[in-house]
């Protein structure tokens, strides 16, 4: 019988010793080191002894181990990968608990990580790869068949199958832990199946499983906690009994036994050193701030919620670096939903409106944390700027790091500097800043940004409400609206359209009343309307709203933005008309059926209406071509295929002619390192402005990363259009452009296409994204 493999959910873990090593530490050492928790310790002396060379599998495990621990997901994939390889090569046993094959801790290490980075179908193969190695090697190693199932249990869950989820949960509670190692095995298993129930929602199996684990007494670890007796010198209470105090005060409020939960996470917040864990303790202040909400202590609850929010505004990751202890993954917009809900009940209007300016602001830097910092730069980044982006994510990956930390200090220095370095990339990069933090735009600046004759509609929904703010120079109105069955009255309206059904009007009105009419008070005088969506809003095509008498087009001049905050960045408009022009069309992408004859013909038309305009087609047309040839022209015009990925949104993409410099997909992800002088571009392609509704706000689409890139405006789609009518629309639009502004020309073009194609299919799917000048 071997000795346990990985214990992930208990408390301790059983080493064997080694033999002695001669680099900067020996094996005996390794244990020793391991067996305390020191895990950083271990990690920079075997960092040491890898900069000399190769690593044999004892040691390598060692260091993967180390950067499994730490939660140092980078590192921590490389060095799998060429433990995996020593293993292949023959090279099996570890030193750490004595495996003679390391196999199941390389998968079982991989399904961790992944389980935190929320890529749960890997984290199931890798977990599924181990078990499999358990059963075919009929090994008695019982703890890698309990933490395999636990976490397939909570890959299952976590990813949307909750019934495969119940089936695993049920297969580890099947398993005996009644071995020679059964103390090790009990703890292995209780805190495995109490991860899994947490994750189901089990919430008194939760705790039936916690009560399990005879290393883990709940009332003498709060009773220790309390006195401060566990939390001396430096230690790793932080990241490993922390993750189990909130488990059980989580799963004693589920359960209805608040009064305890609500005793529990004070006691816990009496502690300086809950901070640490900023994913923890961002957790248990949401969590107090929603008893406070259900007792009616609006204030107490705001109060909550807005230091939640501070800590997760304080991070960069999206990572949520303890669900593969605990078995839960909480949501950060629910905190921003609920902050917004009680402000507004508080009737604190104006802090509403900044706090959904923030929640969305919050949704990009999510979207955009896969993305390293030094990534977003362009070749216009300073230098000083260069060297800030590297020391944010020095500090960032510092506070995902789980090391032990001083009693007395803790994490505080770390968050400092983290605060400090995005301090002053604000400062030295207002723009690039947004990209890597929480940003919003105060209410009284927006009157510096936003024209007299134009009021900003801010539309915000979660659940069942949806609050539409109205700005003007005049005043901030708020109202609360009924969002049920919102989206599915968008995709009707939508569908409808799409088919140039006549029930489309009847549709469009019920949108009208519901969104429109309860504004027009505050509308009243105004020419034009700014509106910022949310969510399916971002599908709806505001254009072809009906009062009745007339579409919104016919009394208002339309343009949206995702959100406020981007007023603050909108470069100046200096074109005076469309003289100056680059123009891509039909680009060859490989294959005839994805040729566009139409959008050529569109192409050579516009490039014809301008002596300056330069035309590139079919071969011409590539995405080198736009990116070296972009920047010298005010207007871009580019007739292609565009393409979105609902599950990498970075990845969206228009289609480009490829060459040998680039593969023809000019990315979203792309977009935010490119740098633009543009006035305006015009993606005239099929669904080129439609995206993926996420968790905290806007349809994350190409129009975004071409304002980033230095766009002023941007002319999108919501759907794929008839050719002549879309031909009719762009040259009328740039004839415009002439004499009046974008908005206003955009109008004037829809306008004249609605007399002759009077249905909204095939006038109201283009809209105007950025500056209306």
């Amino acid at each position: 019988m071997r000795i346990p493999a990985l214990a992930s959910f208990g408390l301790g873990i059983v080493l064997a010793l080694g033999s002695t090593a001669s680099f900067a530490i020996s094996g005996n050492e390794q244990v020793e080191l391991a067996g305390a928790g020191r895990y950083e310790e271990l990690r920079q002396a075997l960092e040491q002894d890898a900069a000399k060379g190769p690593l044999n599998t004892r040691d390598l495990h060692a260091l993967c181990f180390s950067y499994s621990k730490t939660k140092r997901y980078t590192k921590l994939f490389g060095c799998l990968d060429r433990l995996a390889a020593n293993i292949a090569g023959g090279d099996t046993s570890t030193r750490l608990f004595g495996l003679e094959d390391a196999t199941p801790v390389v998968h079982l290490m991989r399904a961790e990580a992944q389980l935190d980075l929320a890529n749960y179908q890997a984290a199931s193969d890798e977990a599924q790869k181990a078990l499999d190695w358990y059963k075919r090697e009929d090994s008695d190693d019982t703890d890698i068949q309990l933490n395999a199932l636990g976490l397939l249990s909570m890959a299952a869950t976590l990813g949307g199958n909750r019934e495969q989820g119940e089936k695993y949960a049920k297969q580890l509670e099947a398993v005996s832990t009644l071995t020679i190692m059964s103390n090790g095995y009990v703890s292995a298993k209780a805190m495995a199946l109490a991860a899994a129930n947490m994750a189901l929602g089990n919430y008194q199996k939760t705790l039936d499983a916690i009560a399990q684990d005879r290393l883990f007494t709940v009332h003498a670890f709060l009773d220790r906690v309390v006195s401060g007796a566990i939390l001396t010198g430096k230690n790793n209470w932080a990241w490993q009994e922390l993750p189990r105090a909130f488990m059980m005060n989580r799963a004693l409020h589920g359960i209805g036994r608040t009064a305890e939960a609500k005793a529990g996470y004070d006691r816990l917040l009496t502690l300086p050193q809950v901070k640490d864990n900023g994913e923890i303790y961002w957790l248990i202040l949401f969590e107090r701030g929603r008893i406070a909400e259900s007792e009616g202590r609006l204030e107490e609850a705001i109060d909550f919620y807005k230091k939640s929010i501070e800590m997760i505004e304080l991070q960069r990751a999206s990572i949520n670096t303890e669900t593969s202890k605990i078995g839960f993954v909480g949501d950060k917009q629910q905190v921003y939903e609920h902050l917004i809900d009680a402000l507004y009940a508080s009737g604190h209007q104006k802090e509403a409106f900044e706090y959904i300016e923030r929640s969305k602001s919050r949704a990009l830097v999510d979207m955009l944390a896969a993305k390293q910092v030094s990534a977003l730069q362009t070749s216009n980044t300073k230098q000083e700027t260069a060297q800030l982006l590297e020391q944010f994510d020095e500090s960032q990956s510092e506070l995902l790091a789980q090391v032990p930390v001083s009693a007395a200090e803790g994490k505080a220095s770390q968050r400092s500097i983290a605060a400090q370095t995005a301090g002053k990339i604000r400062s030295a990069a207002p723009e690039l800043s947004t990209l890597i933090s929480v940003s919003s735009i105060p209410v009284n600046h927006l009157r510096d940004v936003l024209p007299p004759n134009e009021a900003l509609i801010q539309y915000y929904y979660q659940g069942r409400n949806l609050y539409a703010s109205v700005y003007t120079h005049a005043d901030v109105h708020m109202v609360k609206l009924d969002a049920e069955g919102l989206e599915d009255d968008v995709r009707k309206f939508r569908a409808a359209v799409d088919q140039q059904d006549e029930g489309a009007i009847a549709l469009s009105q019920k949108l009208y009343e519901r969104l429109i009419r309860p504004l027009e008070t505050s509308l009243r005088q105004r020419q034009g309307l700014l509106i910022i969506p949310h969510g399916a809003l971002h599908y709806l095509p505001f254009a072809a709203l009906h009062d009745g008498r007339k579409y919104l087009l016919e009394s208002y001049s339309l343009r949206s933005l995702p959100s406020a905050s981007v007023l603050e960045y909108l470069r100046p408009a200096r074109m005076k008309s469309a003289a100056s022009m680059l123009v891509l069309g039909n680009p060859d992408l490989g294959a005839a059926k994805y040729d566009l004859p139409s959008a050529q013909v569109e192409a050579q038309k516009i490039a014809g209406q301008s002596a300056g305009a330069k035309l590139l087609l079919r071969q011409q047309a590539t995405e080198t071509m736009l990116k070296t040839s972009a920047a010298d022209y005010p207007v871009l015009h580019i007739a292609s295929h565009g393409v979105f990925n609902t599950k990498r949104p970075l990845d969206s993409a228009l289609l480009l002619a490829k060459d040998e410099q680039n593969d023809g997909k000019l990315t979203v992800g792309e977009l935010y390192s490119l740098k633009l002088n543009a006035d305006l571009v015009t993606l005239s392609a099929c669904e080129t402005g439609l995206g993926q509704i996420n968790s905290g706000d806007d349809v994350v689409g190409l129009t975004r990363g071409f304002l980033y890139a230095g766009s002023s405006s941007v002319v999108a789609s919501l759907w794929q259009v008839d050719d002549e009518a879309t031909s009719q629309l762009m040259v009328r639009f740039y004839s415009e452009l002439a004499g009046k502004p974008k908005a206003e020309a955009l109008r004037a073009a829809q306008l004249e296409v609605k007399k002759a194609y009077p249905h909204p299919y095939f006038w109201s799917a283009f809209y105007l994204t950025g500056s209306a000048q």
